[in-house]
């Protein structure tokens, strides 16, 4: 049997999924003691206990990501390898001048750009080669 268009295989519809008075009565059972155990939590936190003092700055406050800025590394860009260039921001790592995480960053998009490169050169190789081998 086929379907004609817009006309549902199943008449009766998809089962509501809506919340079930269950789960409703819990949510509204924590609600009410919901000040109570935040101060609870508190206390433990105070107290020393590491889980209720994660449990509630992970609550509270939002995760650190990391910031962004400018970097500047003549080195790099002075650099004629790509191996050059990856030694000249270990060596800013070293010397304090760049994050490890900015570093790991940058490595990541040289590396991009050398497969880039790569894949540039190797374009221009299979073309020299066609033109060598068309009469």
């Amino acid at each position: 049997m086929t379907w004609k268009k817009g006309q549902s295989g199943n008449p009766a519809g998809r089962r509501s999924r809506g919340p079930d008075g269950k789960r409703q009565a819990l949510r509204e059972s924590i609600a009410v003691e919901l000040p109570k155990i935040v101060t609870k939590l508190t206390e433990l936190a105070l107290a020393g206990d590491v889980q209720a003092a994660r449990t509630l700055l992970e609550r509270v406050l939002p995760p650190i990501k990391a910031e962004s800025h400018r970097v500047d590394l003549p080195e790099v860009l002075a650099a004629n390898s790509p191996t050059e260039q990856a030694n000249a921001v270990l060596r800013a790592v070293a010397r304090g001048e760049l994050a490890p995480e900015s570093a790991a960053q940058v490595l990541a998009g040289l590396g991009q750009a050398a497969r880039v490169r790569e894949s540039d050169e190797l374009k221009r190789e299979i073309e020299e080669l066609r033109k060598r081998i068309t009469p």
